[in-house]
Formats: C-alpha cells, sequence, structure tokens
C-alpha cells in the first residue's frame, strides 16, 4: 500500500459521514499514524448530500487540499449512486465500498465503475438490526478497515469505546460494536 491513503465519504445529512471520518481519523492517530480529517457541506440540513474526507499515513501530512482523486470511496446511502457522481476521480486501482444489499457486481453495472474494486455491505440492514436506528457509519467503517487493512478493527473499536463513553449509554456502545464486527463479517467483495 502506498504511503498515504486518501478517502472520499459520501452520505446525506444525519447519516454519520462526517462522523466516520473522524472516528476514523482518531483511531488513526490511536494507532499513530498522521491524519486529516474534514467536511464539505451543502445545504446544511438532515437528508443533504454531504461529503467528508479522510488521508492517513505514516508519515507527515503537508498537503492541504480538496481530495480529488480518492484511493477509496464510500457510500452510505445508495440512493446517492443515482444523484452524485460517486466514482469521480476514483482511480484505475480504487476501492468502492457501498452500503447496499446489493451484489458488487450489480454495483459496478450500475455505477460504470469498470477498473479497481468494488464492496458492497448490508450497513443500514445491520444498524437497523444492532442499533434500533439508520445510522449506517460504524458498519462501514469496519467495512473500510476490514478490506483496506488501513487500521485494525480491535483499534477502531477501542478507540470508539474511549471516545464515547461518556456520551452514550454502555449498550448503545456494544450495540455498535456488535454492528462493526458484524459489518467486517458481510462485506462481499467483487
Amino acid at each position: 500500500m502506498k504511503d498515504t491513503i486518501e478517502i472520499r465519504w459520501h452520505g446525506r445529512g444525519g447519516q454519520g459521514a462526517v462522523t466516520a471520518a473522524n472516528i476514523v481519523a482518531d483511531s488513526a492517530v490511536y494507532d499513530g499514524k498522521y491524519v486529516q480529517a474534514f467536511p464539505e457541506f451543502g445545504a446544511e440540513r438532515a437528508g443533504a448530500p454531504v461529503r467528508s474526507f479522510n488521508r492517513i499515513s505514516s508519515s507527515p501530512i503537508y498537503l492541504h487540499s480538496q481530495i480529488e482523486v480518492p484511493d477509496v470511496v464510500i457510500v452510505l446511502d445508495p440512493t446517492l449512486l443515482e444523484a452524485v457522481n460517486v466514482c469521480e476521480g476514483l482511480s484505475e486501482k480504487g476501492i468502492l465500498l457501498v452500503n447496499t444489499v446489493d451484489s458488487p457486481k450489480e454495483i459496478r453495472q450500475r455505477c460504470g465503475f469498470t477498473k479497481g474494486k468494488v464492496y458492497t455491505v448490508p450497513a443500514t440492514d445491520i444498524s437497523l438490526r444492532e442499533l434500533k436506528r439508520n445510522i449506517p457509519n460504524t458498519p462501514m467503517i469496519a467495512a473500510l478497515v476490514s478490506i483496506t487493512g488501513i487500521l485494525k478493527l480491535d483499534t477502531v473499536i477501542e478507540n470508539f469505546k474511549k471516545k464515547y463513553a461518556a456520551k452514550f449509554r454502555p449498550e448503545i456502545i456494544e450495540a455498535n460494536i456488535k454492528a462493526m464486527k458484524a459489518a467486517a463479517a458481510e462485506v462481499k467483495a467483487e
């Protein structure tokens, strides 16, 4: 893997795309890496398309600009596939990870992403089952670390416990951990 990995998150307001980028960044720092996490908002309302970004590196990051050619694109809401060109700038060796029950082959055809790798995970189903709410961000984080190896899932889980112990009740923390483990196990590839 190259020294710096660039990630673009696509979601809708309220789904946790910005929080996901922050959790990934915090976990990477916890793991001794250099990071950037930053959002890009359009209309600031629930349901509006939102993008957030991560850079993760084993050496200092001096670049401070938008990510134009991401290595990984993560889509939290599959309805964005028709609304936004989520594959814009995605390198030919890039990774597309989509929250959907559809197969990676179906997503590849739907998006016209003929190169790179396509992964899918039913993060909405997992979050509804484990969290009782449609907040697919933690399952998508687990799928990301599972397919890329940029972090260990245990590192993300430990960071999540520490960061959110004061904010969430223990059962919510445990539900998120169950959701992460399920997503890591249920991600599919093509």
